[in-house]
Order: C-alpha cells, then structure tokens, then sequence
C-alpha cells in the first residue's frame, strides 16, 4: 500500500503573494513519482494550504486521523495564527495514533503556531516565545536582512547548497545507496531547531555552518518514538530548520519567488544540478522512515 502524505502549510490559499502550497511542486512530483520494487506508487500526496471554516478551524488538519494519511509535513510559514486549537488538536491526535510528522519553519517567529502543540512544538525556538535555552544563541546571525532578526542562520544564498556535517552516528536519513547525504539548499536566514530536554530518543541528526560567524548551528533533529501508553504509539518525528530545504526556488530559482524576497540568489545548484540528487535522496528516506509500522 502507498504511504499516504499530507503536504500541508498553515498559509492561506487565497495569499497568492507567499509562500503557499504551489511553491512545493517539485517535492509534490518527485514524493508522487516514487515507485516500489513492483513498479507501484510509493508515496500517495495531498499538497494543500489551510481552507478554515467559519470557525477558524481547517476541514482536514481539525479531524486529521491515521484512517486517512500516514505522514504530515507541516510547513508553518505563519507568525502565530496558522493553526486554530482544533487544528492542533488533531495533528496531535494523529501523532498519537501514530502518524509520522514533519515540522518546518523558518526565521524568527515563523511557524509560531507550532508553539501550542503540547510536543511537537517543542523542537522548535523562537524570538518571541520558547527561544533557544542557550542565552549565547539569542542574537543575529545574519547581518544582511535586518528586517529579520533571530534566530536567522545564514547558511547561504537561495539557490545555492550549504555543506552539512552528519552526527555520529549517522542517521538513517542521510544515508544512500553510494554514501552520505552531504548538502541541503542554503538560505540566509534560518530557524532554530533543538532536542528538548524532556524527550527521550530524539537527537540531532545534522548541523549547519554559518556563513557569517561560522557559528554551527542545528538543521535536523529527529526522533524515534514508540508505545507512549497501552492506548497510544507515538509516531516518528523530524523537525528541520526551515522549509526552503524543500521549496521549489531553492531546488530551482528560475521557478520564483514571493515579490518580498529580496536577497539576491545564487547560482551554485544551477551550476552543478547533480547536488539535487542527494537532496531528492533524502526526501525519499524522510518519506520512508516517517511512515508508521502498522
């Protein structure tokens, strides 16, 4: 059976001029165009941005279930009102049922909504709430947009790749069939992601560099969950510093981008395309060890 993906932002549809769910086409078609060993689909993928009702709440994020997807990939691109309770109350039941869930976001207070999911949430640091527990970490790394302020990791140009450093040992996500998965898309401003203290199996899969300060910083964290009560598994969980690893411009400029982007791009991935296969490598392995056992 094909693993059932919900590509999901917490952008409006009707937000023509942001980052909305038509800005992850090339990951759409890549996740659909997976096959199996027997040459059947691998992935079955929803894309959507949120559709709320006239009670604020999403159709499909307010009852999400198991009965109908296996993973979520959450791309928050909101600053606080992306999700309305019922929404995250079911993506935390999902979680509790067992679903596999990506989180993402990107600088500052981007993706805050996530804040208010009681687990979940705590992958991830903000400016104005929940920041980085380290004090030396709450400060400007990127010096260039200063509209943005932290956290806001300059790994680099969009458009171009960074280098990321795997941590021991490696993690089954950056693996492929001829050797590590070595670089990501590089952005100017990414977010902060950490393991919390209070969750036992999660650990930081990879680390960026800054361009800037040179400062490392964190790009994966991911965490292997089991049984959480008689009643409850809890499912597999990756939290990723921001969602222009995945976008359609940083995977391939000449797709474009919001009018309010205005640091200028780099050509690195156009220059040497084949950079891309390590990171559509890595997509698959996301979509494979996200996906619930049972």
């Amino acid at each position: 059976m094909a693993i059932r993906i919900l590509l999901q932002t917490t952008l409006l549809a009707t937000e023509t001029d942001d980052w909305t769910i038509r800005h992850f086409s090339l990951l759409r078609d890549y996740l659909t165009g997976l096959v199996g060993a027997d040459g059947s689909p691998l992935c079955e993928v929803m894309a959507r941005d949120r559709e709320p009702d006239a009670q604020g709440n999403d159709p499909v994020l307010s009852r999400l279930n198991r009965g109908e997807f296996d993973e979520l990939w959450l791309f928050a691109l909101d600053v606080g009102d992306g999700l309305s309770e019922a929404d995250s109350a079911g993506i935390t039941r999902f979680h509790r049922q067992g679903g596999g869930i990506l989180t993402t976001r990107d600088h500052q207070d981007m993706g805050l909504s996530m804040a208010a999911l009681p687990t979940l949430g705590k992958f991830h640091f903000f400016h104005s709430q929940q920041p980085d527990p380290d004090p030396d970490r709450c400060c400007r790394d990127d010096p260039y947009t200063l509209t943005i302020d932290w956290p806001n990791y300059h790994s680099g140009a969009n458009g171009d790749y960074q280098t990321i450093t795997p941590v021991d040992p490696l993690y089954p996500l950056l693996k492929r069939a001829d050797g590590v998965i070595d670089r990501f898309p590089a952005h100017p401003h990414e977010g902060s992601v950490g393991v919390p203290e209070d969750l036992p199996g999660a650990r930081v899969v990879a680390l960026g560099t800054s361009k800037v300060t040179g400062r490392s910083f964190t790009l994966v964290v991911a965490c292997d969950y089991g049984p959480a009560t008689e009643a409850e598994f809890l499912g597999r969980v990756v939290a990723q510093s921001t969602f222009h690893h995945f976008v359609d411009y940083n995977l391939e400029v000449s797709r474009g981008c919001p009018s309010f982007v205005d640091e200028p791009p780099g050509n690195g991935v156009k220059a040497d395309p084949t950079g891309l296969v390590g990171v559509y490598a890595y997509f698959q392995n996301l979509a494979l060890w996200l996906a619930p056992a049972a």
